[in-house]
């Protein structure tokens, strides 16, 4: 079963974010960026069904700039066998994303598409539902367990109540939770592996989608200040602040 992976190129989560002085948008200058941690969790659990002997082959996919194979490059190291780079300059959103996989989805014919469930610099948590949408495949979205039996996959899913598990027919849609797996780190000699295999570069164009931004960025605002707190001298004064100041008590 041929696996399909979607990776995102964002800031490195350790990075803290700044703000240009004009707030049209956040600093990329001289900033880390890394592999969307949701979707490192996505390309872990495809490698485990490939060790497990479920997966056949892991086809990593992204839509971005050039600098985008740097995480194509590291999905290969962990374990993927080849790439694909939809090359844009282009703010690409969750429906544009979407319909470039579809047409990836409709030339590779995967049994399996793993998503990470959203990007941390967006947060939309909207592609793999989009593309689901968009191929009329079955979906199982924050998923925190995984298992492929036969032509089916149950997914376990992380919901207001607790879990949820639904069986669903492949070929299928998984968006990945954080407790699904803990993402293994590239080792040095698969790095060096990885520079050799094969990575295709396509463009929006070559797959007959518009990827353009619907949406004009107007302002960017830093998270405000957090206030220091106050110390309060008995349990009447802290019951009157959360009543009259902090409206918690009605």
């Amino acid at each position: 079963m041929k696996v399909l992976v979607a990776v995102k190129r964002v800031i490195d989560y350790n990075v803290k974010i700044r703000v240009k002085p004009d707030h049209s948008d956040v600093d990329l200058t001289n900033v880390k960026m890394a592999m969307n941690p949701f979707c490192e969790i996505a390309v872990e659990e495809a490698v485990r069904l490939k060790e497990r002997g479920v997966a056949t082959e892991i086809v990593a996919v992204t839509v971005g700039p050039k600098a985008a194979q740097e995480q194509l490059r590291t999905a290969l190291a962990l374990g993927a066998d080849r790439a694909i780079h939809v090359e844009t300059d282009e703010r690409v959103e969750s429906l544009g994303a979407a319909k470039a996989l579809a047409k990836l989805v409709e030339e590779e014919q995967p049994g399996l598409v793993i998503l990470g469930k959203q990007a941390i610099d967006t947060d939309n948590n909207q592609t793999g539902q989009m593309l689901a949408a968009l191929t009329g495949l079955p979906q199982g979205t924050f998923a925190s367990e995984v298992t492929v039996e036969g032509e089916n996959v149950q997914v376990t899913r992380e919901v207001d109540g607790g879990l949820q598990t639904v069986e669903l027919t492949l070929p299928a849609i998984v968006t990945t939770d954080l407790r699904l797996n803990e993402p293994r780190y590239a080792k040095l000699p698969d790095i060096m592996k990885a520079k050799k295999k094969p990575l295709d570069v396509k463009s929006p164009a070559d797959l007959g989608v518009e990827v353009a931004s619907r949406i004009k960025l107007l302002k960017v605002e830093p998270p405000a200040e957090r206030q220091g707190g106050v110390k309060v001298g008995s349990v009447d004064e802290l019951v009157d602040k959360l009543k009259n100041e902090a409206k918690v008590i009605s």
